[in-house]
Protein backbone atom coordinates (compact mmCIF):
# COMPACT_ATOMS: atom_id res chain seq x y z
CA UNK A 1 0.00 0.00 0.00
CA UNK A 2 1.19 3.50 -0.74
CA UNK A 3 -0.46 5.12 2.28
CA UNK A 4 -2.66 4.41 5.25
CA UNK A 5 -6.26 5.21 4.36
CA UNK A 6 -7.32 5.70 7.99
CA UNK A 7 -5.19 7.96 10.23
CA UNK A 8 -3.70 6.10 13.23
CA UNK A 9 -5.03 8.71 15.66
CA UNK A 10 -8.60 7.94 14.58
CA UNK A 11 -7.99 4.20 14.99
CA UNK A 12 -6.79 4.80 18.55
CA UNK A 13 -9.68 7.15 19.32
CA UNK A 14 -12.56 5.05 18.03
CA UNK A 15 -11.29 1.51 18.63
CA UNK A 16 -13.54 0.90 21.63
CA UNK A 17 -15.82 -2.00 22.64
CA UNK A 18 -19.14 -1.78 20.84
CA UNK A 19 -22.03 -3.82 19.40
CA UNK A 20 -22.07 -5.21 15.86
CA UNK A 21 -25.78 -4.36 15.68
CA UNK A 22 -26.94 -7.54 14.03
CA UNK A 23 -30.03 -6.58 15.98
CA UNK A 24 -31.15 -3.57 17.93
CA UNK A 25 -31.16 -3.72 20.84
CA UNK A 26 -28.12 -6.03 20.77
CA UNK A 27 -28.75 -9.37 22.47
CA UNK A 28 -26.84 -8.48 25.69
CA UNK A 29 -29.21 -5.51 26.09
CA UNK A 30 -32.45 -7.43 25.76
CA UNK A 31 -34.78 -6.83 28.68
CA UNK A 32 -36.19 -10.30 28.97
CA UNK A 33 -39.08 -9.33 31.22
CA UNK A 34 -40.60 -7.25 28.39
CA UNK A 35 -41.50 -10.43 26.51
CA UNK A 36 -42.15 -13.68 28.28
CA UNK A 37 -41.40 -16.77 26.16
CA UNK A 38 -45.03 -17.78 26.46
CA UNK A 39 -45.97 -14.60 24.59
CA UNK A 40 -43.77 -15.48 21.62
CA UNK A 41 -46.34 -17.70 19.92
CA UNK A 42 -48.92 -14.90 20.04
CA UNK A 43 -46.46 -12.42 18.52
CA UNK A 44 -45.55 -14.83 15.72
CA UNK A 45 -49.19 -15.57 14.89
CA UNK A 46 -50.04 -11.87 14.85
CA UNK A 47 -47.08 -10.99 12.62
CA UNK A 48 -47.92 -13.84 10.23
CA UNK A 49 -51.55 -12.71 9.98
CA UNK A 50 -50.62 -9.07 9.36
CA UNK A 51 -47.55 -9.32 7.15
CA UNK A 52 -47.20 -12.75 5.57
CA UNK A 53 -49.22 -11.89 2.46
CA UNK A 54 -46.83 -9.03 1.63
CA UNK A 55 -43.39 -10.64 1.60
CA UNK A 56 -43.74 -14.20 2.85
CA UNK A 57 -41.59 -15.34 5.75
CA UNK A 58 -37.92 -16.19 6.17
CA UNK A 59 -36.42 -19.23 7.85
CA UNK A 60 -33.01 -19.42 9.47
CA UNK A 61 -32.07 -22.99 10.41
CA UNK A 62 -29.17 -23.52 12.78
CA UNK A 63 -27.20 -26.72 12.25
CA UNK A 64 -24.65 -26.54 15.06
CA UNK A 65 -22.47 -29.61 14.50
CA UNK A 66 -18.80 -29.44 13.48
CA UNK A 67 -16.19 -32.19 13.40
CA UNK A 68 -13.48 -29.93 14.86
CA UNK A 69 -13.30 -26.59 16.65
CA UNK A 70 -12.13 -23.52 14.74
CA UNK A 71 -10.64 -21.54 17.60
CA UNK A 72 -11.53 -18.09 16.21
CA UNK A 73 -15.23 -19.00 15.98
CA UNK A 74 -17.89 -17.12 17.93
CA UNK A 75 -20.85 -19.25 16.84
CA UNK A 76 -22.89 -21.71 18.89
CA UNK A 77 -21.40 -25.08 17.91
CA UNK A 78 -21.31 -28.71 19.02
CA UNK A 79 -18.08 -30.57 18.22
CA UNK A 80 -18.41 -34.27 17.39
CA UNK A 81 -17.40 -36.84 14.81
CA UNK A 82 -20.47 -38.93 15.61
CA UNK A 83 -22.81 -38.50 12.66
CA UNK A 84 -25.53 -40.50 14.39
CA UNK A 85 -26.61 -37.12 15.82
CA UNK A 86 -27.91 -35.99 12.42
CA UNK A 87 -31.27 -37.72 12.22
CA UNK A 88 -32.51 -36.93 15.77
CA UNK A 89 -31.61 -33.27 15.31
CA UNK A 90 -33.44 -33.04 11.98
CA UNK A 91 -36.43 -34.74 13.62
CA UNK A 92 -36.41 -31.97 16.23
CA UNK A 93 -36.21 -29.23 13.56
CA UNK A 94 -39.22 -30.65 11.76
CA UNK A 95 -41.12 -31.00 15.04
CA UNK A 96 -40.40 -27.34 15.81
CA UNK A 97 -41.64 -26.39 12.35
CA UNK A 98 -44.89 -28.24 13.06
CA UNK A 99 -45.34 -26.17 16.23
CA UNK A 100 -45.10 -22.99 14.17
CA UNK A 101 -47.39 -24.31 11.43
CA UNK A 102 -50.08 -24.75 14.08
CA UNK A 103 -49.99 -20.97 14.66
CA UNK A 104 -50.62 -19.98 11.05
CA UNK A 105 -54.04 -19.35 9.56
CA UNK A 106 -52.97 -20.39 6.05
CA UNK A 107 -50.28 -22.34 4.21
CA UNK A 108 -47.05 -20.31 4.52
CA UNK A 109 -44.97 -18.97 1.66
CA UNK A 110 -41.22 -19.01 2.22
CA UNK A 111 -39.23 -16.13 0.75
CA UNK A 112 -35.91 -17.16 2.23
CA UNK A 113 -34.27 -20.25 3.69
CA UNK A 114 -30.75 -20.11 5.06
CA UNK A 115 -28.84 -23.03 6.54
CA UNK A 116 -26.29 -21.76 9.04
CA UNK A 117 -24.04 -23.26 11.62
CA UNK A 118 -21.94 -24.81 12.81
CA UNK A 119 -21.35 -26.68 9.59
CA UNK A 120 -24.48 -27.44 7.56
CA UNK A 121 -22.48 -29.75 5.29
CA UNK A 122 -21.65 -31.83 8.37
CA UNK A 123 -25.05 -33.36 7.56
CA UNK A 124 -25.31 -35.91 4.78
CA UNK A 125 -26.99 -34.90 1.50
CA UNK A 126 -29.81 -37.35 2.23
CA UNK A 127 -30.50 -35.82 5.63
CA UNK A 128 -30.42 -32.28 4.23
CA UNK A 129 -32.92 -33.37 1.59
CA UNK A 130 -35.14 -34.86 4.29
CA UNK A 131 -35.02 -31.56 6.16
CA UNK A 132 -35.95 -29.38 3.17
CA UNK A 133 -38.58 -31.80 1.90
CA UNK A 134 -40.09 -31.83 5.38
CA UNK A 135 -40.23 -28.04 5.53
CA UNK A 136 -41.80 -27.73 2.09
CA UNK A 137 -44.35 -30.50 2.58
CA UNK A 138 -46.65 -27.90 4.16
CA UNK A 139 -45.26 -24.69 2.68
CA UNK A 140 -44.52 -23.16 -0.72
CA UNK A 141 -41.61 -21.13 -2.01
CA UNK A 142 -42.36 -17.64 -3.30
CA UNK A 143 -41.54 -17.07 -7.01
CA UNK A 144 -38.28 -15.30 -6.17
CA UNK A 145 -37.35 -17.23 -3.04
CA UNK A 146 -33.68 -17.18 -2.00
CA UNK A 147 -32.20 -20.42 -0.67
CA UNK A 148 -28.64 -20.37 0.65
CA UNK A 149 -26.32 -22.37 2.86
CA UNK A 150 -22.99 -22.10 4.61
CA UNK A 151 -20.37 -24.72 3.85
CA UNK A 152 -16.96 -25.95 4.96
CA UNK A 153 -14.90 -26.68 1.83
CA UNK A 154 -13.34 -29.76 3.43
CA UNK A 155 -16.61 -31.68 3.69
CA UNK A 156 -18.74 -30.19 0.90
CA UNK A 157 -19.05 -32.90 -1.73
CA UNK A 158 -20.37 -32.73 -5.26
CA UNK A 159 -23.38 -34.70 -3.99
CA UNK A 160 -24.07 -32.01 -1.36
CA UNK A 161 -23.98 -29.37 -4.07
CA UNK A 162 -26.18 -31.27 -6.51
CA UNK A 163 -28.74 -32.28 -3.88
CA UNK A 164 -29.17 -28.76 -2.54
CA UNK A 165 -29.26 -27.30 -6.04
CA UNK A 166 -32.05 -29.69 -6.99
CA UNK A 167 -33.95 -28.49 -3.91
CA UNK A 168 -33.72 -24.87 -5.08
CA UNK A 169 -30.53 -23.58 -3.48
CA UNK A 170 -28.58 -21.14 -5.65
CA UNK A 171 -26.20 -19.42 -3.22
CA UNK A 172 -23.36 -20.98 -1.25
CA UNK A 173 -21.21 -19.26 1.36
CA UNK A 174 -17.77 -20.82 1.91
CA UNK A 175 -15.93 -20.21 5.16
CA UNK A 176 -12.42 -19.49 3.92
CA UNK A 177 -11.12 -17.05 6.57
CA UNK A 178 -7.50 -17.08 5.27
CA UNK A 179 -5.41 -19.08 2.81
CA UNK A 180 -2.11 -18.72 4.70
CA UNK A 181 -1.11 -22.07 6.23
CA UNK A 182 0.41 -20.56 9.40
CA UNK A 183 -2.80 -18.64 10.10
CA UNK A 184 -4.85 -21.74 9.34
CA UNK A 185 -2.83 -23.80 11.78
CA UNK A 186 -3.17 -21.42 14.71
CA UNK A 187 -6.95 -21.07 14.27
CA UNK A 188 -7.37 -24.79 13.53
CA UNK A 189 -9.00 -24.24 10.14
CA UNK A 190 -6.79 -26.00 7.60
CA UNK A 191 -8.10 -26.22 4.04
CA UNK A 192 -6.07 -26.12 0.86
CA UNK A 193 -6.57 -23.81 -2.06
CA UNK A 194 -7.07 -26.88 -4.24
CA UNK A 195 -9.96 -28.05 -2.04
CA UNK A 196 -11.68 -24.67 -2.18
CA UNK A 197 -11.09 -24.43 -5.92
CA UNK A 198 -12.70 -27.82 -6.49
CA UNK A 199 -15.84 -26.83 -4.54
CA UNK A 200 -16.12 -23.54 -6.43
CA UNK A 201 -15.69 -25.27 -9.80
CA UNK A 202 -18.27 -27.93 -8.93
CA UNK A 203 -20.76 -25.32 -7.74
CA UNK A 204 -20.40 -23.28 -10.92
CA UNK A 205 -20.67 -26.33 -13.15
CA UNK A 206 -23.87 -27.37 -11.38
CA UNK A 207 -25.40 -23.92 -11.81
CA UNK A 208 -25.01 -21.91 -8.58
CA UNK A 209 -25.25 -18.23 -9.44
CA UNK A 210 -23.88 -16.69 -6.25
CA UNK A 211 -20.75 -17.88 -4.45
CA UNK A 212 -19.68 -16.04 -1.32
CA UNK A 213 -16.35 -16.22 0.50
CA UNK A 214 -16.13 -15.41 4.20
CA UNK A 215 -12.75 -13.89 5.01
CA UNK A 216 -11.53 -12.55 8.35
CA UNK A 217 -8.93 -9.89 9.11
CA UNK A 218 -7.22 -9.50 12.46
CA UNK A 219 -6.58 -13.23 12.99
CA UNK A 220 -3.45 -14.35 14.86
CA UNK A 221 -0.28 -14.50 12.76
CA UNK A 222 -1.82 -12.49 9.91
CA UNK A 223 0.51 -10.07 8.13
CA UNK A 224 0.22 -7.76 5.16
CA UNK A 225 2.02 -10.34 3.07
CA UNK A 226 -0.26 -13.21 4.13
CA UNK A 227 -3.40 -11.15 3.40
CA UNK A 228 -1.95 -10.09 0.05
CA UNK A 229 -1.37 -13.75 -0.79
CA UNK A 230 -4.93 -14.65 0.28
CA UNK A 231 -6.37 -12.09 -2.12
CA UNK A 232 -4.14 -13.35 -4.94
CA UNK A 233 -5.84 -16.71 -4.51
CA UNK A 234 -9.29 -15.12 -4.20
CA UNK A 235 -8.61 -13.36 -7.52
CA UNK A 236 -8.15 -16.75 -9.19
CA UNK A 237 -11.56 -18.01 -8.04
CA UNK A 238 -13.61 -14.79 -8.52
CA UNK A 239 -16.46 -15.30 -6.01
CA UNK A 240 -19.56 -13.16 -6.59
CA UNK A 241 -19.47 -11.59 -3.15
CA UNK A 242 -17.10 -11.43 -0.21
CA UNK A 243 -17.71 -10.86 3.49
CA UNK A 244 -14.48 -9.43 4.93
CA UNK A 245 -15.11 -9.52 8.66
CA UNK A 246 -13.20 -8.14 11.59
CA UNK A 247 -12.07 -10.87 13.98
CA UNK A 248 -13.92 -10.45 17.28
CA UNK A 249 -11.62 -11.38 20.15
CA UNK A 250 -13.89 -12.31 23.06
CA UNK A 251 -12.12 -15.15 24.94
CA UNK A 252 -14.27 -14.44 28.01
CA UNK A 253 -17.24 -15.59 25.89
CA UNK A 254 -15.51 -18.15 23.64
CA UNK A 255 -12.81 -20.02 25.60
CA UNK A 256 -11.48 -21.62 22.40
CA UNK A 257 -9.89 -18.26 21.60
CA UNK A 258 -7.58 -18.76 24.55
CA UNK A 259 -5.61 -21.26 22.46
CA UNK A 260 -3.60 -18.27 21.27
CA UNK A 261 -2.64 -15.09 23.10
CA UNK A 262 -3.20 -11.43 22.37
CA UNK A 263 0.50 -11.25 21.53
CA UNK A 264 -0.32 -13.32 18.43
CA UNK A 265 -2.87 -10.74 17.26
CA UNK A 266 -2.06 -7.70 15.10
CA UNK A 267 -2.18 -4.32 16.82
CA UNK A 268 -5.27 -2.17 16.17
CA UNK A 269 -3.43 -0.14 13.54
CA UNK A 270 -1.90 -3.22 11.93
CA UNK A 271 -5.34 -4.83 11.90
CA UNK A 272 -6.76 -1.79 10.14
CA UNK A 273 -3.91 -1.91 7.61
CA UNK A 274 -4.87 -5.52 6.85
CA UNK A 275 -8.44 -4.42 6.14
CA UNK A 276 -7.41 -1.52 3.97
CA UNK A 277 -5.03 -3.66 1.96
CA UNK A 278 -7.92 -6.06 1.36
CA UNK A 279 -10.31 -3.24 0.51
CA UNK A 280 -7.91 -1.76 -2.06
CA UNK A 281 -7.34 -5.16 -3.58
CA UNK A 282 -11.07 -5.86 -3.74
CA UNK A 283 -11.64 -2.59 -5.55
CA UNK A 284 -8.91 -3.47 -8.04
CA UNK A 285 -10.62 -6.81 -8.62
CA UNK A 286 -13.96 -5.15 -9.42
CA UNK A 287 -15.79 -5.53 -6.09
CA UNK A 288 -17.96 -2.75 -4.65
CA UNK A 289 -18.38 -2.02 -0.95
CA UNK A 290 -21.83 -3.02 0.29
CA UNK A 291 -22.79 -1.92 3.77
CA UNK A 292 -20.37 -2.91 6.53
CA UNK A 293 -17.62 -5.45 5.72
CA UNK A 294 -19.32 -6.75 2.57
CA UNK A 295 -18.27 -6.50 -1.07
CA UNK A 296 -19.97 -7.66 -4.26
CA UNK A 297 -19.46 -7.66 -8.00
CA UNK A 298 -21.74 -5.44 -10.08
CA UNK A 299 -23.67 -8.46 -11.36
CA UNK A 300 -24.55 -9.72 -7.86
CA UNK A 301 -28.07 -9.08 -6.53
CA UNK A 302 -26.64 -7.68 -3.28
CA UNK A 303 -24.91 -4.89 -5.20
CA UNK A 304 -28.04 -4.22 -7.22
CA UNK A 305 -30.11 -4.02 -4.03
CA UNK A 306 -27.64 -1.55 -2.53
CA UNK A 307 -27.78 0.64 -5.63
CA UNK A 308 -31.59 0.69 -5.62
CA UNK A 309 -31.99 1.29 -1.88
CA UNK A 310 -33.39 -2.21 -1.25
CA UNK A 311 -30.57 -3.64 0.83
CA UNK A 312 -31.73 -5.04 4.17
CA UNK A 313 -30.00 -6.47 7.23
CA UNK A 314 -31.21 -9.07 9.71
CA UNK A 315 -29.86 -11.94 11.82
CA UNK A 316 -28.72 -13.68 8.62
CA UNK A 317 -26.66 -10.66 7.58
CA UNK A 318 -27.19 -8.51 4.50
CA UNK A 319 -30.04 -9.62 2.30
CA UNK A 320 -32.25 -8.45 -0.55
CA UNK A 321 -35.38 -9.72 1.21
CA UNK A 322 -37.43 -7.66 3.63
CA UNK A 323 -39.69 -10.28 5.20
CA UNK A 324 -41.42 -8.89 8.26
CA UNK A 325 -41.32 -12.30 9.92
CA UNK A 326 -38.11 -14.27 10.42
CA UNK A 327 -38.30 -17.59 12.23
CA UNK A 328 -35.24 -19.30 13.66
CA UNK A 329 -35.32 -23.08 13.90
CA UNK A 330 -32.77 -25.05 15.89
CA UNK A 331 -30.69 -24.60 19.03
CA UNK A 332 -29.84 -20.92 19.76
CA UNK A 333 -31.67 -19.63 16.66
CA UNK A 334 -33.26 -16.18 16.85
CA UNK A 335 -36.56 -15.05 15.38
CA UNK A 336 -37.80 -11.54 14.61
CA UNK A 337 -41.47 -10.55 14.24
CA UNK A 338 -40.68 -6.91 13.50
CA UNK A 339 -41.81 -5.88 16.96
CA UNK A 340 -40.14 -8.57 19.06
CA UNK A 341 -37.22 -10.99 19.17
CA UNK A 342 -37.18 -14.53 20.50
CA UNK A 343 -34.20 -16.84 20.98
CA UNK A 344 -34.21 -20.62 21.27
CA UNK A 345 -32.56 -22.62 24.02
CA UNK A 346 -28.83 -22.85 23.30
CA UNK A 347 -28.11 -26.37 24.53
CA UNK A 348 -28.80 -29.01 21.89
CA UNK A 349 -30.20 -31.65 24.26
CA UNK A 350 -32.42 -29.19 26.15
CA UNK A 351 -33.67 -27.79 22.84
CA UNK A 352 -34.58 -31.27 21.58
CA UNK A 353 -36.31 -32.24 24.84
CA UNK A 354 -38.42 -29.09 24.81
CA UNK A 355 -39.55 -29.59 21.23
CA UNK A 356 -40.29 -33.27 21.86
CA UNK A 357 -42.53 -32.20 24.74
CA UNK A 358 -44.57 -30.08 22.33
CA UNK A 359 -43.33 -26.65 23.41
CA UNK A 360 -41.72 -23.91 21.36
CA UNK A 361 -38.10 -23.82 22.56
CA UNK A 362 -37.87 -20.02 22.90
CA UNK A 363 -36.36 -19.27 26.30
CA UNK A 364 -35.98 -15.50 26.15
CA UNK A 365 -37.20 -12.59 24.13
CA UNK A 366 -37.43 -8.84 23.85
CA UNK A 367 -40.33 -6.57 22.92
CA UNK A 368 -39.13 -3.38 21.26
CA UNK A 369 -40.28 -0.07 22.69
CA UNK A 370 -41.31 2.71 20.22
CA UNK A 371 -37.95 4.40 20.86
CA UNK A 372 -36.01 1.19 20.18
CA UNK A 373 -38.00 0.56 17.03
CA UNK A 374 -37.01 3.99 15.71
CA UNK A 375 -33.37 3.58 16.73
CA UNK A 376 -33.28 0.22 14.96
CA UNK A 377 -34.51 1.90 11.77
CA UNK A 378 -31.74 4.50 11.87
CA UNK A 379 -28.99 1.98 12.62
CA UNK A 380 -30.23 -0.26 9.79
CA UNK A 381 -30.20 2.73 7.42
CA UNK A 382 -26.64 3.61 8.42
CA UNK A 383 -25.42 0.05 7.93
CA UNK A 384 -27.26 -0.53 4.65
CA UNK A 385 -27.19 2.90 3.00
CA UNK A 386 -24.59 4.90 4.96
CA UNK A 387 -27.18 7.57 5.67
CA UNK A 388 -30.36 8.22 7.61
CA UNK A 389 -32.70 11.09 8.39
CA UNK A 390 -35.48 12.02 10.78
CA UNK A 391 -38.89 11.52 9.22
CA UNK A 392 -41.16 12.41 12.15
CA UNK A 393 -40.92 14.54 15.28
CA UNK A 394 -40.07 11.52 17.41
CA UNK A 395 -37.06 10.86 15.19
CA UNK A 396 -35.92 14.43 15.66
CA UNK A 397 -35.93 13.92 19.40
CA UNK A 398 -33.63 10.91 18.96
CA UNK A 399 -31.31 13.01 16.82
CA UNK A 400 -31.21 15.70 19.52
CA UNK A 401 -30.00 13.10 22.01
CA UNK A 402 -27.39 11.77 19.54
CA UNK A 403 -26.05 15.13 18.31
CA UNK A 404 -23.48 15.63 21.12
CA UNK A 405 -21.74 12.44 19.98
CA UNK A 406 -22.38 13.09 16.29
CA UNK A 407 -20.72 16.51 16.56
CA UNK A 408 -17.39 14.87 17.37
CA UNK A 409 -17.74 12.64 14.32
CA UNK A 410 -18.41 15.74 12.21
CA UNK A 411 -15.26 17.41 13.56
CA UNK A 412 -13.27 14.33 12.61
CA UNK A 413 -14.73 14.60 9.07
CA UNK A 414 -16.33 11.17 9.23
CA UNK A 415 -19.93 12.26 8.61
CA UNK A 416 -21.96 15.12 7.21
CA UNK A 417 -24.72 16.29 9.54
CA UNK A 418 -27.30 18.49 7.86
CA UNK A 419 -30.07 19.25 10.30
CA UNK A 420 -31.67 15.89 10.96
CA UNK A 421 -29.88 14.01 8.21
CA UNK A 422 -26.61 12.05 8.45
CA UNK A 423 -24.47 10.92 5.55
CA UNK A 424 -21.40 8.82 6.26
CA UNK A 425 -18.38 9.94 4.25
CA UNK A 426 -16.02 7.49 2.59
CA UNK A 427 -13.56 8.23 5.40
CA UNK A 428 -16.24 7.36 7.94
CA UNK A 429 -17.17 3.90 6.67
CA UNK A 430 -14.60 2.10 8.85
CA UNK A 431 -16.40 3.66 11.84
CA UNK A 432 -20.01 2.79 10.99
CA UNK A 433 -20.38 0.88 14.27
CA UNK A 434 -19.20 3.93 16.23
CA UNK A 435 -21.56 6.19 14.28
CA UNK A 436 -24.46 3.85 15.01
CA UNK A 437 -23.53 3.86 18.69
CA UNK A 438 -24.30 7.59 18.86
CA UNK A 439 -28.01 6.70 18.69
CA UNK A 440 -27.78 3.93 21.25
CA UNK A 441 -28.87 5.70 24.43
CA UNK A 442 -29.17 2.38 26.24
CA UNK A 443 -25.50 1.69 25.57
CA UNK A 444 -24.28 4.94 27.08
CA UNK A 445 -26.15 4.26 30.30
CA UNK A 446 -23.91 1.24 30.90
CA UNK A 447 -20.90 1.56 33.14
CA UNK A 448 -18.80 -0.97 31.27
CA UNK A 449 -19.01 -2.47 27.76
CA UNK A 450 -15.61 -4.20 27.90
CA UNK A 451 -17.07 -7.36 29.44
CA UNK A 452 -19.57 -7.80 26.60
CA UNK A 453 -18.42 -6.47 23.23
CA UNK A 454 -15.45 -6.82 20.92
CA UNK A 455 -13.50 -3.79 19.65
CA UNK A 456 -15.20 -1.77 16.90
CA UNK A 457 -12.14 -1.49 14.63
Amino acid sequence: MNKALTPPELIRKYNIPGPRYTSYPPIPDWTEKTLQPTDWAHRVAESFRMHHANNGLSLYIHLPYCESLCTYCGCNTRITVNHAVEEPYIDALLQEWQLYLALFDQRPHLAQIHLGGGTPTFFSPDNLQRLIDGLLAQADLTPHASLSFEAHPNNTTATHLQTLYDLGFRRISLGIQDFDIEVQKIVHRIQTFETVSEVVENARNIGYNSINFDLIYGLPKQTLESVRMTFEKVAQLVPDRIAFYSYAHVPWVKPGQRSFSEADLPSPQDKRDLYELGKVRLSELGYHEIGMDHFARATDELYIAAQTGKLHRNFMGYTTHTSDLLLGLGASSIGDTGEAYGQNIKGVEAYMRTVAAGHLPVYRGHLLSPEQHSIRKHITNLMCRFETKAEVTFDQQLFELAIPKLDELVRDELINLDGYKIRIKESGRPFVRNISMAFDQQLWKKNDTHAVYSQTI
